[in-house]
């Protein structure tokens, strides 16, 4: 089994650095990859569109370097998706909209093995993570063990259970989701605004104090302080479409002023 980078350096309680794409194609993963700046790269099929060919392909170009593949799913299907993904070779599973203890625990059930010591819901299954290993070795459940685990917390409910959540055993790492949390609240769209920020603080300041290490998502170097500043190691820096879209705003804008300039 390949080794997973993600896994690896939480292990060895280092941050880790990552960044989201929308778009399956490998070669933006190869992009990606030749940095040699990422220890992971994300597919968001939460949003985006994709077929089960797509994940495998996505994998084997994240394999080509030393570099893990997380794929974020949605509530609907999450238990077909994640165990899809795991067997396309992704390392990391981002689970959305959790908002009871119980939802935490059924997105580790998916993850986990099927034995009397995980007491998970994952089987054996021949797909591409485990060729020529179908029967479930202790490979592939020990590859199972090391899928990370992580969970968005963005939802009212999730917020009012926090400490509990926080504390059920095998949670890996968390995600603020500002967006579903302002319109869990009644704000919607008003991401920033005070009351949402204070609960983004408290969010992080609880993961740090409990020991699950909590995951920034920045789109620029600049933010990465303030994070940091609460004891936050893990950053997941900008997404494919929000860096396509900036550049050919500002640029566009820049050259049409030039052209009329002219």
């Amino acid at each position: 089994m390949r080794p997973n980078k993600l896994r690896e350096l939480l292990r060895e309680n280092k941050p880790s650095i990552g960044t989201r794409v929308h778009s399956t194609w490998p070669s933006v993963v190869e992009a990606i990859g030749h940095t040699g700046m990422f220890d992971y790269v994300e597919f968001l099929a939460e949003y985006a569109p994709f077929d089960l060919y797509a994940l495998d392909n996505f994998c084997r170009a994240a394999e080509l370097y030393d570099m893990s593949a997380i794929i974020k799913v949605d509530q609907e299907l999450q238990g077909f998706l994640a165990q899809r993904g795991i067997g396309s070779g992704f390392q990391g599973i981002l689970f959305a909209d959790c908002r009871t203890v119980d939802d935490v625990r059924r997105c580790l059930d998916i993850v986990r093995p099927e034995t009397p010591e995980d007491g998970g819901k994952h089987g054996v299954g021949m797909r591409r993570f485990a060729y020529m290993g179908y029967g479930g070795s202790p490979e592939y459940v020990q590859a199972l063990r090391d899928v990370v685990v992580m969970i968005m917390i963005e939802k009212k409910p999730a917020l009012d259970r926090l400490e509990e959540i926080l504390s059920v055993s095998g949670v890996d790492m968390i995600q603020w989701g500002p967006a579903d949390y302002s319109m869990s609240i009644g704000l919607a769209g008003a991401r920033s605004s005070p009351e949402v920020k204070a609960a983004e603080r408290r969010v992080f300041e609880t993961a740090v104090k409990l020991g699950v290490p909590p995951r920034a998502e920045i789109n620029s170097v600049d933010e990465a302080k303030y994070y940091l500043d609460l004891g936050v190691r893990h950053f997941n820096i900008a997404a494919d479409l929000s860096i396509l879209f900036n550049w050919w705003k500002t640029n566009g804008d820049n050259l049409r002023k030039v052209i009329s300039e002219g």
